[in-house]
């Protein structure tokens, strides 16, 4: 059974699916039926897009709700899960903090503490009106983003495509969020590095998956330094304010958007991260703000 790879960009990222498969139109097939779905995804729900029902629920913040499908409903239950979880941090009404922290102006800029403080004001999904139907902002300029579950939940639809279509060994890579579909045909596990935060291209720790999912927030995905301090997107929705208390949080969960929520809550969480992990009973490798790994014998982790 040969082993057939498939790259494609989505989600403003360079992705990769691995398909162990009989044969080559077999392995084209899935792989397209996958790949649809992530841009389906990423069309529906997209904060770019003009068209994308993240758009639409925003444009109607202060006004009407706004009709929803099943599928947005799943989105926003767990959006509220995690909201639970993380005592309040994981928020997908926050992403207007964005409005004052810009992370590409050059140079780099401290927020005007009256923006941070206006955009503040915009930030509560404990405010949103939701349930089965439809969904309403309160206020005028609130938001919605689902950009901290969306690539996750892309990436186990993929997976669950594959197993559809009768794939019983493969790996979905979307964007470093990385979910395996069983082992590899010997039994053998996926060997998956863990970026390295602060070398480029580099691995820090490495770990086995035959199944389930990999997921790691980071400081270093966004971010500017000033005065040798570095400001990282990850933002405490309580101060406005980055985190700082760790470099990257990787997680191991069965399925992607379970590890890629718990990675972000633990980084949100800053000095009660490992409390939480340990809580939730998932496999994980932190890296602390001073470079000391910290992870769970669950994390089959060995360093680079």
């Amino acid at each position: 059974m040969p082993l057939f790879r498939f790259t494609f960009q989505a989600m403003a990222a360079a992705n990769e699916i691995q398909l162990w498969v009989d044969d080559e139109t077999s392995a084209c097939r899935i792989a397209e039926a996958a790949i649809s779905d992530v841009l389906r995804i990423e069309a529906k729900y997209s904060r770019y897009r003009e068209d994308s029902v993240t758009t639409h629920i925003n444009r109607a913040a202060g006004g009407a709700p706004v009709p929803i499908d099943a599928e947005t409903v799943a989105l926003l239950r767990y959006a509220d899960h995690c909201h639970r979880l993380s005592g309040a941090q994981f928020d997908i009404t926050s992403g207007v903090l964005r409005r004052a922290w810009d992370f590409r102006r050059v140079p780099p800029q401290l927020p005007d503490a009256a923006a941070l403080a206006r955009v503040m004001e915009l930030i509560g999904w404990a405010r949103v009106e939701w349930d089965e139907r439809a969904v309403r902002l309160p206020s005028a300029r609130m938001e919605l983003d689902f950009g901290g579950i969306g690539k996750e939940y892309a990436a186990d639809r993929m997976a669950t495509i594959c197993r559809e279509r009768g794939v019983e060994h493969g790996l979905v890579n979307l964007g470093g969020d990385v979910r395996a579909i069983g082992p590899q045909p010997d039994g053998a596990p996926w060997r998956v590095g863990i970026r390295h935060p602060r070398v480029e291209g580099g691995v820090i720790a490495s770990i086995d998956l035959d199944n389930g999912a990999l997921a790691t927030s980071g400081d270093y995905e966004r971010f500017f330094e000033i005065d040798g301090r570095r400001y990282c997107h990850l933002l405490n929705v309580r101060t406005g304010w980055p985190v700082s208390a760790w470099q990257s949080v990787s997680v191991v969960a069965p399925l992607c958007v379970v590890a890629g929520s718990c990675s972000t809550i633990a980084m949100l969480l800053e000095q009660d991260a490992v409390a939480f992990l340990e809580a939730q009973g998932v496999g994980y490798l932190a890296v602390a703000a001073d470079g000391v790994l910290h992870g769970s014998p669950a994390v089959p982790a060995t360093s680079a």
